[in-house]
Parts: structure tokens; sequence; C-alpha cells
């Protein structure tokens, strides 16, 4: 008897390997699986703008990185002595508004060169729900704890975001010919919606994500929501906030994702690199200096040869690591 929907992920046509860039942008699942690639020494990024949950707000980030856009003052906001943007997350804002400019151009100018010469580009949705800054109407990333009366709260519609959505793939190749797009619908509910109000919101972002396939660029679709929320289906794979996936709920679907996108070759040497970074963790139970010696040459054997074989891949924490082991 099966007592659960397991669901099969297939093998996807496009393989990502280690000589790919790949850009994660969206809700915080976008992260949770870019940081998996980055422990495994992948070249991924993870949200340039920081973690940004609605269709506008990234399509905003991706719009501003092709444009080469150069935040001034006039771009941010006051509120309280804190300087902000309502283009990016919490992490970009500061008492200092040059500090402020620098760093989000900074991000802007790396993330916009890493783009161009990506070959993926993984796009989570977590709401179809926005809020808009009453005094210009603009829909923004983040609230940054202003007060809510400062807001309008809205429920995008499927073709307001397939039409934003659809100009855009129309003009990414001219930025990027080489760049595939991957949707995915983030299983993170959000509750401060209600528990109705969440699944309207999630089922704009299905509708509109199932026309966006439809694009002549043939963006591709992950089933992240669906192997949470029907496939594991029970709260042991939830964090203590019965929201967020656990980490043994990340790994389940970081070895759907993995099995879908890389190919063998890549697999193994995820797996090898993967053994190296967590040994960096190995924690020894006695004081023995020879046996820390041992594997710390142990593991120096393993990064020089997986080193001479890709020279591509940077192991060079892991290196002063178990150089200095004592």
């Amino acid at each position: 008897m099966n007592f659960r929907t397991n669901i099969n992920v297939g093998p996807s046509p496009w393989k990502v390997s280690y000589s790919d860039n790949v850009m994660f942008a969206g809700s915080c699942f976008a992260a949770s699986i870019g940081e998996q690639m980055l422990m495994r020494k992948m070249p991924a990024m993870i949200n340039p703008a920081g973690t940004v949950y609605n269709p506008v707000s990234v399509l905003n980030t991706l719009e501003n990185l092709i444009s080469g856009k150069i935040f001034t003052l006039d771009d941010l906001y006051n509120y309280e002595g804190t300087w902000l943007s309502f283009f990016h997350h919490t992490d970009f804002s500061s008492e200092d508004h040059d500090s402020l400019i620098d760093k989000i151009n900074d991000r802007s100018v790396k993330a916009r060169e890493f783009l161009s010469n990506s070959r993926f580009f993984f796009i989570t949705f977590g709401t179809a729900r926005v809020f808009r800054w009453k005094k210009t109407g603009t829909i923004v990333s983040n609230c940054h704890k202003i007060p809510a009366a400062q807001f309008e709260t809205e429920l995008l519609a499927v073709n307001d975001i397939v039409d934003r959505w659809v100009s855009l793939l129309d003009r990414l190749p001219e930025f990027n010919p080489d760049l595939k797009v991957v949707f995915t619908v983030s299983p993170v509910r959000h509750w401060k919606d209600g528990a109705h109000g969440n699944q309207v919101s999630k089922s704009v972002l299905f509708l509109a994500v199932e026309e966006l396939q439809k694009h002549q660029s043939g963006p591709g679709y992950f089933p992240a929501y669906e192997l949470l929320i029907d496939d594991l289906r029970d709260y042991r794979f939830y964090s203590d906030d019965m929201l967020h996936p656990s980490s043994s709920a990340i790994e389940y679907i970081w070895e759907k994702f993995s099995g879908a996108y890389f190919d063998i070759e890549t697999v193994n040497l995820q797996n090898e690199i993967l053994k190296i970074t967590n040994a960096c963790n190995h924690r020894f139970l006695t004081g023995s200096v020879t046996k820390k010696k041992a594997f710390a040459q142990k593991m120096l054997k393993q990064i020089s040869e997986i080193q001479a074989r890709n020279s591509f891949i940077d192991l060079s924490a892991e290196k002063e690591y178990f150089l200095n082991l004592d």
C-alpha cells in the first residue's frame, strides 16, 4: 500500500553544470535552493536586491539589472533617520545614504555582470498580494516596517502579472540570449493573508505561471510547491513556525531539483565537494593531534585531486582551514 502521493520530477532537457552561472530571485525559498548550490561551490547568486516576494518586485529587480540602473539619493526614502529603497529588502538600509547608495550600486553592477553570463534564472513567486506606497502608487518590494496606513494592499490580477512578464521575456534575449528562465511557486504560506487568502494568492500565481510557460522562449517550471504541499504533506517536514520547510524537506526538494537539472558528472562532483565542505564542520571527540593531522592530510589530498580536474572551483577557504587544523 502506498500512503503518500509521490511526485515524479522528470529530467529537464536543460542541465546545470559547474561552468554555468545560476541566479535565484524571489521569496526565501529561492534562497534555500540557491544556498544548497553555494554549499557545493557552484557559481550561484541569490537575490541581488534581497528577498522579494511578489512577481512585480521580482520583475523590477530584473529590469533594474538589465537596464543598468544607477541608484541615486532620489531613489531612497528616509524614515525616522534610516535611508531605504523600496526596490530592495531591509538588508539594504542604512543611516548613511552614501554608503547605502554605494552598497546598492556595487551589488547591482556585480549582479548585472553575473546575469549577463548566466545560463539559468530560477524565479520563485511567493505571493500575488502587493503593497502600494500611497505617496506614489509604487508597488514596493518591502514595507521596511513603515506603518501600514501608508500603504494600500492589492491582489494582482493574473493578466497583470502575465502582461508584465511577457514584455520582459520578449526583451531578455537582447540582454542574454542563452538565459533560460525557470519559474517556481513558493510552498511557504503567507499566513498573514489567512488560510483562504493564501490559497487565492497562490492560485493567481499558478495561473500566471501556466500562461507564462506558453511564451515562445519556453520558460521551465519546477514543482517546489507541490513537493512540499502534496508530496511530503506532513507537519514534521516544517520548521517550528509551521510555515517554512524544515531542513529535511529542503534536502528532499534539493534531491528532486538536482535529479532534474544535474547530469551524472555534476552529481558526482557536487557530492565530492560536499564531503569537503561538511568536513570543515567535523568535530573530534578527543584531542589527538595525530588523528587531526591525518584527517587534514586526507582532506587536503581530496581538495588537490578535485582542483586538478576542475581548476575553476574555489576551495581556497577549505584548504586554508585544513592547513591550519591543529
